[in-house]
């Protein structure tokens, strides 16, 4: 982990086949350590694989993940009614290509092209951003609270 501040961790993984797993497992091991256990867990770890296999499989470099928790009451204020949307769970994925991914329709007997496809159906919201090196793709999931 580069990066823990607060309610972030920041992860570089290079190009590897295994960066997949150790994506999965730093993902696993900081929902953890924010209490942020179980079916939260278990979609992000499942989100960020899906996204670093893609970063694997159609870009070369480094590839950055990061993870922002919300903060206890965040998005309250001391007057009015709450916020219609409360923060959610953040999560970015990024690699040096700078071609942003589309979302495809995969058919029956096809055996890829369903993780944005995951990403669309399980995120709160989720989208992508051109940056000075690449791109990110990221979501948001709703934190039980």
């Amino acid at each position: 982990m580069i990066d823990t501040e607060g309610g972030c961790a920041v992860w570089a993984f290079p190009a590897v086949p295994d960066s997949v797993r150790g994506a999965r497992h730093a993902v696993r091991d900081a929902m953890r350590s924010w209490g942020l256990d179980g079916a939260l867990a278990d979609i992000t770890e499942l989100l960020v694989s899906e996204l670093v296999t893609n970063s694997l499989r159609y870009a070369c470099g480094p590839i950055g993940v990061r993870l922002v928790r919300p903060h206890p009451g965040a998005g309250a204020e001391a007057a009015g009614p709450p916020p219609p949307v409360p923060p959610g769970l953040l999560v970015e994925v990024s690699d040096p290509l700078p071609v942003v991914p589309t979302e495809r329709n995969a058919g029956p007997d096809d055996e890829g092209g369903r993780g944005l496809q995951l990403v669309a159906c399980s995120a709160r919201r989720w989208g992508t951003r051109r940056g000075k090196s690449g791109k990110t793709v990221w979501f948001e999931l709703a934190v039980p609270g």
